[in-house]
């Protein structure tokens, strides 16, 4: 492995740090690194993988302003490791936003977090909070050929190439992107069309849009979606008509709102609200109603014939609120814990003729983080790819396979003290496209035993006899949530 440090960023953090999403598995990275030719732990890199595993981070640079960090704030650190004949290359950039900026050139924080009073930001900020730093450390996704970073509650989208990592800046989309509310976390890619569709939330009505981009990057609508009041969604869906938007009971105190406290509460009275929204903009959003829960991830959405059939993950306990005599941390570790929150494979469908809902829970096991073979996405699907968590923390401890046809599932749970990121299907190249699972599923882990990062590639059709290549990065990443796939032939 040939291995040259790019950068080193400056940082106010303790040397002693305590807290429990900035050390451990979650310890921050300082360095950038180029490294090519990795160097193999075990196994073979297959030569009919070819294109780019991307995975974004919180990675925090600066103590936050009154101390109360919350790992959504962190910096976003994208790591790439591009596949091609065999061989692996990886590199390490944090996403130069201009928040980051600001900071770096004052050497401490400047933006409240999510948990702190939005008071305390000295700058003027972005998203659905308005004084937030846009930090751009949630998701990742392709579109267009350029990697494209996203913010938890809303911001620009930052655009870099996905294999060297170059930094190109905020998209822009013909000077039509939003820029007064930006987009939120979760914008999706319908590769049969190349559009990208995007929402954003805020705390003045019409309180939230629905936006799509065509694949030749313009923007082609942008459209209101009146809600109630203001709501924080996170995630949304989408069938080859409909955009699937969300109004879920789990939202600010309005009355504390009122006094720009941001505190979320549970309405277990409220019902869970899916919204369908003509993807062409031929009419009003059509919204359908279900059993009060909130959805921090949905997997995917189709159509079958008069009904649209959404499959997402249903908490039984949204939201977890501080018990008397523990430590303010607590609850922020349980709010963050699979286990805790109750998350669980669920399914909606909504009639088209009679606006009733079905639903049902698709599997007892507590999972999350789902992933499926992208060119699915909008269709019906067969497998997903999702994680499960150790318990008391947001860490990823195993990789499931779930047979959606026959209900089978797979699982290769990783050694103790080995923490996983979201891991997505890769296409074999010149593989069958009828055959959904014929490819890999790659992702990167955090050994806290070797004090070492590897990527990890399995065949996705075996994922209980673990991986079948291991490569070796150059140092411990911090674990991670939110990663994509992008084949060779979607990098041009």
């Amino acid at each position: 492995m040939d291995v040259r440090v790019v950068e080193r960023y400056p940082s106010n953090l303790p040397e002693s740090d305590f807290h429990p999403y900035r050390t451990g598995a979650w310890r921050p990275n300082r360095v950038a690194y180029d490294a090519t030719d990795l160097d193999l732990v075990a196994g073979a890199v297959p030569r009919d993988l070819a294109g780019v595993y991307l995975r974004n981070t919180e990675n925090p640079l600066f103590e936050a302003v009154s101390g109360k960090y919350h790992p959504f704030d962190g910096d976003g650190m994208l790591h790439a490791i591009a596949f091609h004949e065999g061989r692996a290359d990886y590199r390490n950039r944090l996403v130069a936003t201009r928040g980051l900026a600001a900071e770096i050139e004052a050497g401490r924080a400047l933006w409240a977090g999510i948990l702190e009073d939005p008071a305390r930001s000295e700058r003027d900020g972005w998203g659905a909070r308005r004084r937030m730093k846009d930090a751009s450390s949630t998701d990742v996704i392709v579109h267009r050929g350029a990697a494209l970073t996203t913010f938890y509650q809303c911001g620009d989208a930052y655009l870099l190439d996905p294999r060297t990592l170059e930094q190109l800046g905020p998209a822009s989309w013909g000077g039509r992107f939003p820029s007064d509310l930006g987009i939120s976390a979760h914008p999706k890619v319908d590769e049969a069309t190349g559009e990208l569709l995007f929402f954003n939330y805020d705390k003045d009505a019409p309180y939230m849009h629905l936006g799509v981009v065509s694949a030749a990057g313009e923007v082609l609508r942008y459209l209101p979606v009146p809600l109630p009041g203001p709501r924080l969604p996170h995630d949304m869906a989408f069938t080859e008509r409909f955009a699937i938007l969300c109004d879920f009971p789990l939202f600010w105190d309005t009355e504390l709102l009122g006094r720009n406290v941001h505190k979320p509460r549970f309405h277990r009275d409220l019902p869970a609200r899916f919204g369908l929204v003509p993807r062409d903009g031929s009419g009003p959003p059509r919204w359908f109603e279900a059993e009060p829960t909130y959805v921090l991830h949905l997997v995917n959405a189709w159509e079958e014939g008069d009904e649209v059939v959404v499959d997402g993950y249903h908490q039984e306990r949204p939201l977890q609120e501080r018990r008397e005599g523990e430590s303010p941390l607590l609850p922020l570790l349980r709010s963050l814990d699979m286990h805790e929150l109750g998350t669980r494979l669920h399914r909606w469908r909504f009639d088209l003729r009679t606006g009733k809902t079905r639903e049902e829970r698709l599997d007892d096991a507590i999972t999350e983080f789902p992933s499926i073979r992208a060119d699915r996405a909008g269709r019906p699907h067969r497998y997903v790819y999702a994680m499960t968590g150790e318990p008391g923390w947001f860490l990823f401890n195993g990789l499931v396979r779930r047979d959606m046809k026959t209900g089978a599932r797979q699982e290769w749970r990783f050694a103790k003290g080995v923490y996983a990121s979201e891991s997505p299907f890769a296409p074999r190249l010149g593989g069958d496209p009828a055959r959904e699972d014929d490819g890999y599923v790659v992702t990167f882990v955090s050994d806290m035993n070797e004090d070492a990062s590897e990527c990890q590639i399995f065949d996705a059709t075996a994922i209980d006899r673990g991986p079948v290549a291991r490569l070796r990065l150059p140092e411990r990443i911090s674990s991670g949530t939110h990663a994509c796939w992008a084949p060779a032939s979607a990098l041009s």
